[in-house]
């Protein structure tokens, strides 16, 4: 329903007693948006016009926005949330915690001890998480490769690495084109860049500074 909201922060509250949240003023409307203390500080006071990604949460009667400054950040939120048992307090903390290039990294290796640091996130859940999300991020037999034959002197890239990072790009909501884009960027400028990790990390902040 919503993608984004552009308008005027009017309060910024962390652990009133509505929870962690903004108002965003839009066109003499306020919406009282639920986020992440991560999000509240980053927000500078100064700011006249921010963009707001939102997610809608419809629970019985009851509607709420939880917003964040970044795409990607809104995208993992909901993908934190298709895990039977993480609310939005819990996928909140979470990214409070971690960076999303972090959060991806845990997930491709698999890291269920260091996703554990999360406030609320115990040994099992952590696993859990883990568990059911990796295939969502890195969905194989629906990507296609990316074609890198114009990228200048990369030295020995393994192709699974390239499919890797496309596929967790796209589950994020970028396009194929964009995906492609934001790799062949960070290759050209970085071409000792031959982990997934590394290459995923400064795709997405291309992505984050280009889009």
């Amino acid at each position: 329903m919503f993608d984004y909201l552009k308008g005027t922060i009017i309060a910024k509250q962390i652990n009133s007693y509505r929870g962690t949240h903004i108002v965003l003023e839009v066109n003499n409307i306020g919406y009282l948006i639920n986020t992440g203390r991560s999000t509240i500080e980053r927000i500078q006071e100064e700011t006249n016009q921010i963009k707001i990604y939102v997610s809608l949460q419809h629970k019985e009667d009851i509607m709420s926005l939880t917003g964040f400054i970044t795409r990607e950040e809104r995208d993992i939120f909901n993908i934190l949330q298709s895990v039977s048992g993480i609310g939005v307090k819990l996928a909140l903390l979470i990214l409070d915690e971690f960076s999303i290039s972090e959060l991806v990294d845990i997930m491709i290796r698999e890291d269920f001890k260091e996703l554990s640091r999360a406030k609320g996130v115990g040994t099992k859940v952590a696993q859990k998480i883990i568990l059911e999300l990796k295939d969502k991020l890195i969905n194989w037999s629906n990507v296609t490769p990316t074609d890198i034959s114009d990228i200048q002197t990369i030295k020995e890239i393994e192709q699974d690495a390239i499919i890797e990072v496309q596929s967790v790009l796209i589950s994020l909501g970028y396009s194929a084109n964009e995906a492609k884009n934001a790799i062949k960027e960070v290759l050209n400028y970085k071409k000792e860049y031959t982990k997934t990790e590394d290459i995923l990390k400064y795709a997405l902040e291309y992505l984050s500074r280009n889009l």
